[in-house]
């Protein structure tokens, strides 16, 4: 599977990160086992993505917030 994922699946991941942003983590496995709890969503595909999803938006968040700024030239 790729790094394009649809546009329900990117919002949902999104939605469940606002509303609960210190559940989630990098971490796949856990994501998934938070989804299971948090929402229902019937489809174990479905719940897949969205935790893949969340894990890549953990990691972007976690990669931009250890980036040090560029010095002025």
């Amino acid at each position: 599977m790729g790094r394009i994922c649809p546009n329900y699946v990117k919002r949902a991941a999104r939605q469940l990160l606002e509303r609960y942003p210190d559940r989630f983590s990098p971490d796949y496995k856990q994501n998934n086992k938070v989804l299971g709890e948090v929402a229902d969503i019937g489809s174990h595909s479905m719940r897949n993505k969205i935790a893949g999803y969340l894990a890549t938006l953990m990691k972007q968040k976690q990669k931009k917030e250890t980036a040090e700024p560029l010095a002025p030239a």
